[in-house]
């Protein structure tokens, strides 16, 4: 049996963020998963970079893009909980004014 949250009304339908949103936060996450998986991108010996074969210096270079990729998806994250959260009727997060 379901019980109705506070400021939210039995019976009343569910309302989730989707959509738009979820799909590019989706899509940012999996860029940093799937592409160090796929090894036939990167494995070769050529080019150099400062003497490093390409395998290494490309799964360095990652390192970066991934963490900025990531820090994107979260924030995107932040302002789709607090729409939604402002949708049902809940406050806003105590430290929603501090993190833009």
């Amino acid at each position: 049996m379901a019980v109705a949250g506070p400021g939210k009304e039995r019976g009343a339908p569910a309302t989730r963020v989707t959509g738009g949103t979820g799909i590019v936060v989706g899509i940012l996450l999996a860029v940093g998963i799937v592409l160090p998986l796929l090894v036939p991108v990167y494995d070769s010996d050529a080019p150099r970079l400062g003497g490093f074969p390409f395998f290494y210096w490309f799964q360095l270079a990652l390192i970066p893009v991934v963490s900025l990729l990531t820090v994107v998806a979260f924030r995107l994250s932040l302002r789709s909980t607090d729409k939604e959260r402002e949708s049902v009727g809940l406050p806003p997060r105590k430290d929603a004014e501090g993190d833009r």
